[in-house]
């Protein structure tokens, strides 16, 4: 393989194979791969601006029976420390949410063995009654084969009940690798990569706008990222024409402090800053048909997190007024609305406020600042 020729194939928005990225990925320098990912940055994205978002992730339990090696968040049913969020509590996030400018929730949680379909259905019917504005960015792939399983229906029939009462949009959450050997590894109480990958086909039958995630870092090989790449762009090319399908993709490190994964098997996040860089601009690369592709500041920090600004990425996510389950896991940045746009000012782009579907928001006119304090 020829470096040069992938690289102009690249710029001609051409499906490179897992083989070809993987050939970039260890034979092309940085400053190649960042100046092509920037090209393709500047014609998906012409405006010159960087989006960022303010909304909270907010978890509906934290008890689950998935067993991830890498969270630290979850607890098993009946432990102590267990918790369902009552409606008084999403009344006291929502309204501060809206104080401080956001718009949305991100709602997860945990496989509880003992939440169904109707649970969530008439949680999001009970917050839109409550709150009509509120855009609801909830569960994720491996949530929705896990109530799939309990009700014994299909993932279509899931979607369109959550869908009917209230839900948005649904995150690329639960990703990891999607690789079955990886996810025996670290994830075998999820679905499996393929499940993953079907239900994010029936969301997009639905209309469903999603994103795409991948945790890398960890037991994964070079070959199984771009396995992962391949078959996300493969997704996103089977979706209605109408449809968003993954309106963003987001890939992030896997954040070790204190999980299963370092204490048991002595693996730790190795990925240096180039190396985020690279991948940053190898998803570019690779997902010509995903429009969005969003730095991880949280887990990267903010001087890597603008790099890539310059190497692919065109948008900086949420400030995450509340996150709990990566952040249990040692990723210690935090955003304000005031900080993010320094920020991505600072890297030499215009912030732009969005909404989860990429639709421009307005600033509020009285915007009130977080105080960090987690």
């Amino acid at each position: 393989m020829n470096t040069a020729d992938l690289l102009q194939r690249a710029l001609h928005f051409d499906f490179l194979s897992l083989e070809e990225g993987v050939h970039l990925y260890h034979h092309a320098d940085t400053a190649s791969l960042m100046f092509v990912a920037n090209e393709l940055r500047k014609i998906q994205v012409p405006s010159g601006k960087v989006t960022w978002q303010i909304d909270r992730n907010v978890n509906t339990t934290n008890v689950c029976i998935a067993n991830c090696k890498f969270c630290n968040f979850f607890r098993r049913p009946g432990h102590d420390e267990s918790y369902i969020t009552d409606i008084e509590t999403y009344k006291v996030k929502i309204e501060e949410t809206f104080r401080l400018g956001g718009d949305q929730l991100l709602l997860q949680g945990g496989h509880h063995p003992d939440l169904g379909l109707a649970f969530y259905a008439d949680l999001f019917k009970k917050l839109k009654e409550l709150y009509p504005d509120l855009k609801l960015h909830a569960l994720g792939p491996p949530e929705i084969a896990h109530v799939a399983k309990l009700e014994g229906i299909s993932h279509t029939e899931v979607l369109q009940t959550l869908k009917d009462a209230g839900m948005d949009s649904l995150p690329g959450a639960g990703a990891e690798i999607l690789n079955d050997r990886v996810r025996r590894l670290i994830s075998k109480g999820k679905c499996g990569g393929q499940e993953w990958l079907d239900v994010m086909r029936a969301c997009h039958q639905l209309d469903i706008t999603t994103s795409a995630t991948m945790m890398f870092g960890h037991v994964e090989t070079i070959e199984e990222r771009f396995e992962h790449l391949v078959w996300i762009r493969q997704v996103q090319s089977e979706k209605p024409a109408d449809a968003n399908g993954f309106l963003a993709f987001i890939p992030w490190p896997f954040q070790d402090d204190g999980t299963l994964l370092k204490r048991l098997r002595g693996i730790s996040n190795n990925v240096t800053a180039d190396e985020y860089i690279r991948m940053i601009a190898l998803s570019r690369i690779m997902l010509p048909n995903v429009k969005n592709i969003q730095a991880s500041w949280l887990t990267v920090g903010k001087t890597t997190a603008q790099l890539c600004l310059h190497a692919g990425a065109n948008d900086f996510g949420s400030i995450m007024i509340e996150e709990n389950v990566v952040s249990a896991a040692g990723a210690p940045h935090r955003f304000t609305a005031n900080g993010i746009q320094q920020s991505i000012r600072a890297a030499g782009f215009e912030p732009q406020l969005r909404g989860q579907k990429y639709n421009y928001r307005d600033l509020p006119e009285h915007l009130e600042e977080q105080v960090i304090t987690y």
